[in-house]
């Protein structure tokens, strides 16, 4: 079992093999040349050379909706797709302009796409946010297939619910990166309860 969370060692970031502990990962030498060449094949190759070179240009500078655009621009996308939460629309018209000035043609699908209330696909009446009213559930496979119909050739997550937006990275034919991780309670930055984990948060999580 690998435990990189834990190691104290942390030899891959060293170039020292001869540190590595007994459960490393790395040890697994079979496997990572078999990534490794993963990373040659055509429709890996281009993209991660790009996102790794934006690394470096935009170190510490760069806001993630910067890395985002520069990332689509570099690669050569025109079209991108917007999958976002109905809580989240303000931000997502502030990223739908920043897309289209940039020069990117954005096709944009909100979470309750369908309208379709939350009961029809199996959910209990009582375990809505307001029983007894209407309530459309979220659609994030609707969002996925809305996109793939658009040929979008890149999409963004902008706060979709936990396990909702594993559905839609599941379902999206394009890759995905999440701009916003949705955390109701933090104001979206899940970091926050980490980091106070062990004092006002403790209780909590």
């Amino acid at each position: 079992m690998y435990t990189c969370a834990n190691c104290t060692v942390q030899a891959c970031g060293q170039q020292t093999p001869e540190k590595l502990p007994q459960n490393c990962p790395m040890r697994n030498q079979p496997l990572m040349k078999e990534a490794l060449e993963t990373y040659a094949l055509p429709e890996n190759h281009d993209f991660y050379i790009t996102a790794s070179e934006l690394e470096a240009l935009g170190y510490c500078q760069w806001p993630r909706i910067k890395e985002t655009i520069q990332l689509c621009l570099r690669m050569g996308y025109t079209k991108v797709g917007l999958a976002f939460c109905r809580g989240l629309r303000k931000e997502a018209k502030i990223v739908d302009q920043l897309l289209r000035r940039a020069g990117l043609e954005v096709v944009s699908v909100i979470c309750k796409t369908g309208g379709i209330d939350k009961e029809v696909c199996g959910i209990p009446a009582e375990h809505k946010v307001h029983p007894g009213q209407f309530e459309p559930m979220c659609n994030p496979i609707a969002q996925a297939r809305l996109l793939n119909e658009q040929h979008t050739q890149f999409n963004i997550a902008l706060g979709l619910c936990v396990g909702h937006d594993s559905m839609f990275y599941k379902y999206s034919e394009a890759l995905v990166t999440t701009l916003i991780a949705k955390d109701r309670v933090t104001g979206h930055n899940p970091a926050a309860a980490l980091y106070c984990a062990e004092g006002y948060f403790k209780n909590r999580i």
